[in-house]
Formats: structure tokens, sequence, C-alpha cells
């Protein structure tokens, strides 16, 4: 017969088995929150929402989206940092949290490489150039730097964040075109889009997610997109190489995270499943028609893009003379 040695040491065992599989392969066993940093109804929102039905779906917990906008994102890339590690609080961060802002602002409340665990690349949003069509007469990318170039003062331009990579290509477009342009931040798109409209604003270089039905009704022009190659769904729009400006590629990639000291084996559980998810061609085409790239990554392969273009970001932050105390 084991004697109560052993017995206190198979029962310590059990009780640590108990908690790995909860949060291992039994993950979720509740509901799952979801911060999104932007507002509701802006691109990250609408995709963040596609994958949190799907996930919901697929591993039968609910996953519940939570909006928590300021600060360029950081206030509730900050709640996920801070939230407890046990695979119930998740978020959505921007190649601007792991990349950008370290270099934007004074400080931060929390480290990017230290207190986020990347689950994987989820998807890229090429920034396209759009113009109101009713309060804007160029046609094209050449025609609208010419009428840049030419307007008493400059221009202005919108974008849904300080240091957001629309805001940061803008910024690059006005440099590198010779036209003096200045910045007008919001709080995300679906606030900078209606002053577009009424003509309060001359120009954006935003997520073409969230211009996509905009364009396609008649009420933004897209003049070039910032993608290597043209978006497979408006394959008359041209690249910024091909509109006159080369070298000049940006996307806006995103990755769900968690918090540091979560377990790995949730880590890799929500990867498969955003695996099998980002393979589903429905869903890829749904991505395409709403203006986003569906991608998939291990967690270290979006750990180290970020660190790849942390350089280039800080290049960009530094030309758009952007700082955030």
């Amino acid at each position: 017969m084991p004697n109560r040695r052993t017995l206190l040491l198979a029962a310590a065992a059990a009780a640590l088995a108990g908690p790995l599989r909860a949060q291992g392969n039994a993950w979720p066993d509740r509901t799952v929150r979801v911060i999104v940093p932007w507002p509701p109804a802006g691109s990250t929102d609408v995709l963040v929402r596609i994958y949190a039905e799907r996930l919901s779906a697929m591993l039968g917990q609910s996953f519940v989206v939570e909006n928590r906008p300021g600060a360029g994102g950081n206030i509730g890339i900050d709640a996920v940092a801070k939230a407890a590690p046990d695979g119930s609080t998740m978020g959505i961060a921007a190649v601007a949290h792991f990349s950008i802002n370290p270099f934007l602002y004074a400080r931060l409340p929390y480290d990017p490489a230290k207190d986020l665990m990347p689950v994987g690349v989820a998807w890229e949003l090429p920034n396209v150039a759009v113009v109101p069509v009713q309060h804007n007469p160029s046609r094209t990318l050449a025609e609208f730097i010419a009428w840049a170039r030419a307007r008493p003062g400059g221009i202005t331009y919108g974008s849904p964040g300080v240091g957001t990579t629309p805001h940061l290509s803008a910024a690059l477009l006005a440099v590198r075109a010779g036209f003096e342009a200045t910045h007008v931040p919001f709080r995300g798109a679906a606030q900078l889009i209606p002053v577009m409209l009424n003509g309060q604003l001359d120009f954006a270089l935003d997520n073409l997610a969230s211009y996509m039905p905009l364009i396609l009704e008649g009420r933004m022009r897209a003049l070039a997109v910032t993608s290597a190659t043209r978006f497979p769904t408006m394959p008359e729009v041209p690249t910024m190489a091909e509109a006159g400006i080369p070298d000049f590629v940006v996307t806006s990639w995103q990755s769900f995270v968690f918090p540091a000291g979560t377990p790995e084996a949730v880590i890799r559980r929500l990867n498969g499943a955003l695996k099998t998810i980002s393979e589903d061609a429905a869903m890829q085409r749904r991505f395409l028609d709403i203006g986003a790239g569906m991608a998939w990554s291990t967690p270290e392969e979006a750990r180290a893009r970020a660190e790849r273009e942390r350089p280039m970001w800080q290049e960009a932050v530094r030309i758009s003379g952007a700082r955030v105390e």
C-alpha cells in the first residue's frame, strides 16, 4: 500500500494539474474579455468582433469585446498588461503599441517587450490616400500633390491619433512630396470621417478598412494604397510607387496579446485557433471585402517583426516631430 508521503505527493500533483488543465487544454473555462483600445465602429473594432464571434463558436465560451479607447490606444493596452494573467483577459495591439509608442511617448504605463505576450499577427491593413469627392477635385495622387502645393498655408489631414500609422504615413508623405500639412488628430476613424465629408479636412492616409464603404459609395476617392501590391478587391487603385512615390510601403498590422505571465498553453491554444480561422477561405474573403488582409504568425514571429520594424518607425516619429509628454 502507498505510504502517507506518497499519497500527499500525489494529491499535490493533482492539485497543480487541475489549474494547468484549466489554463491549457481546457481554456477557456469562462468568459474571455477582449479589450479593443479604440472606439467602436473603427476598423480594429469591426475585425476583432469578427474574430470574437468565431472564437466563441470554436472554443465554446463567450469572447466579449470591451472598448477602452484613449491616449493613442495606451489606456486599453495598459489594461491588458495589468490584467490577471489567467487567460480571462486579452486584447488587440497594433504595430504602434509594439514599435512606435516607445519612441513617441515620454513615458508609457507599460513596457511592450516585458508586459505583453503576443499571440500572433492576425491581419494587416494597408493605408489608403483618400480625399472627399465633394470637396476635392483631385483624381490622382499627382493631382492631389499639385493641389496641396498650391494651397496657401498648406492643407489639413486627419488621423485616428497622434503617432498612429495614418498620422506618421501622412506626415512622411508631406515631407517626401513637398507640401505643407497640418495634422488634426481624432480618437478614431468614426470621428474623423464625418469631418472630412463636411469639407473641414482635406485628406487622410488612413486604414483602408475604415474607408472601403465610402470609397465604394463614391463619397471618398482612393488615390493610392501603401501596400507593396494593389489591394485585391480594388485593383484600379495604384500603389504609392505606381502613383509616383517610391519606397513607400507601410502597413498596419495587429496581434492579439495577453498579459505577461499567461500560461504558454493558453497562448498556443489561441494561436492554433487563429491559424484555423486564417485558413478559412470565407473568412479571408470577408476580410478582403472590409479592406484588410487576414494573416497568421507564431508568437515568436510577431515579436521578431515588432523588433525588426522599430528602427523604421523611430525614424518616422522623428520626421513627424510628434512627441507626447
